[in-house]
């Protein structure tokens, strides 16, 4: 079996949690002896051995994403005005066109069975590829235009692509339940079009914590009585991190001894800590920036709870990482990651009075704590991309015969 993967970044060249997915995903495949061929539309080394990985330009990473997450294109869609991400002497969406070219070319001269694209950015390169090899073509939706948006319409040309894709794929996959009912609610795509292929993660890719946490700060502050709650995650409309902090005013008024702590980086990071200042409780939040490795796992481990209030979350993959780092979570109920996690505390992403309830009794209680994270870890343990990776295999080989 081989397939030609598209996708639009690639860890350590990510800015979010599609390409940590994409990643596991493809590891899992390649594992059960899928070929797959790897088409980025940047040029880095990857260090990745177990598929072979083509970048279509010379851009580099930081060319590509300049500070700006392909995930937050909906930002630009006032006046229709779609330039202002500059990658490479241009913008974002000539970037794709760049992307959707070279595919284009070189997928008439591979040899493969299957296309399968990630997200809206590789879309039109993928119709381009199904049109000029008449291969079957599956669409991997991480995410739609109204999810990136918090709810909202979003960006007119990104949701034509997305509709449009969806419509002539020969099926298209959800990483839940939650996304394919948006899927259907927003874009009509029939119901048998779409099939839900959840996300999950390996308990063995996570990697040993050490006794160095790199929080010190915050380890010294825990011993003298407070908790840390903690955010990790892309600082934007669609993560609901505006309503975290209007609960994290009402959790502070109760149990003064707690700290809340935002992992991450994005567009909203400076309203973000205006709002902080506003509410009067800059004294009792940290933003800590972009985070990888050690940072990043510590920012889990050093926690007593995580919360992803997001206003629509696809799936969520962050809180199943917190999980296998020690720390129970609290999900909004708008999120895919709340369908395979039950032991897990979740709340409306608009309901600020619920969200200050439950941080408040967890603060106030370990032994709900350690109970929670007792019982979530037990689901975790059963999960795998192995399942996930079965699930693809079998969807590859139903398309493929229609084909022969």
């Amino acid at each position: 079996m081989k397939i030609l993967m598209l996708g639009w970044e690639l860890p350590p060249h990510n800015s979010g949690g599609l390409g940590v997915a994409c990643y596991y995903l493809c590891k899992a495949l390649s594992s059960k002896g899928v070929d797959i061929n790897f088409i980025l539309p940047y040029s880095a080394e990857h260090n990745i051995e177990f598929m072979n990985i083509n970048g279509v330009s010379s851009v580099s990473p930081q060319e590509f994403f300049n500070g700006n997450s392909v995930y937050d294109f909906s930002k630009y869609v006032l006046g229709g005005n779609i330039s202002g991400v500059n990658v490479h002497g241009g913008d974002i969406w000539n970037q794709a066109q760049i992307y959707e070219d070279a595919v284009a070319e070189v997928s008439e001269s591979m040899e493969f069975d299957i296309i399968h694209a990630h997200d809206w950015f590789t879309f039109r390169a993928a119709l381009r590829a199904k049109q000029g090899t008449n291969k079957p073509l599956i669409l991997h939706v991480h995410s739609i235009e109204p999810d990136r948006s918090g709810g909202g319409y979003g960006n007119p040309f990104v949701r034509e692509i997305e509709s449009t894709a969806m419509l002539l794929a020969d099926k298209t996959i959800a990483v839940s339940q939650h996304t394919k009912d948006t899927i259907i609610s927003e874009y009509g795509i029939p119901e048998d079009k779409i099939e839900v292929v959840h996300n999950s993660i390996d308990p063995e890719s996570i990697t040993p914590l050490d006794d160095n946490n790199v929080y010190r700060y915050l380890e010294t502050l825990k011993a003298q009585g407070y908790k840390v709650i903690s955010n990790v995650g892309r600082l934007t409309i669609q993560k609901g991190l505006y309503n975290l902090l209007r609960a994290a005013k009402l959790v502070i008024e109760r149990e003064p001894r707690t700290i809340f702590m935002l992992v991450g980086s994005g567009d909203q990071e400076r309203e973000l800590l205006e709002q902080a200042a506003e509410l009067g409780i800059s004294r009792n939040v940290i933003f800590t920036g972009f985070q990888r490795g050690k940072n990043w796992r510590d920012a889990y481990s050093v926690s007593d709870l995580f919360v992803m209030p997001s206003v629509s979350e696809p799936f969520g993959l962050v809180a199943l990482e917190a999980i296998g780092y020690g720390t129970p979570a609290l999900v909004s109920k708008q999120s895919g990651v709340a369908e395979v996690i039950k032991s897990c505390l979740k709340v409306d992403f608009w309901d600020v009075d619920e969200l200050a309830n439950q941080i408040t009794s967890l603060v106030r209680s370990d032994a709900l704590r350690d109970e929670l994270h007792k019982n979530s870890l037990s689901e975790y343990n059963q999960l795998s991309w192995s399942t996930t990776a079965d699930s693809l295999i079998n969807l590859y080989n139903r398309h493929r015969r229609v084909y022969v």
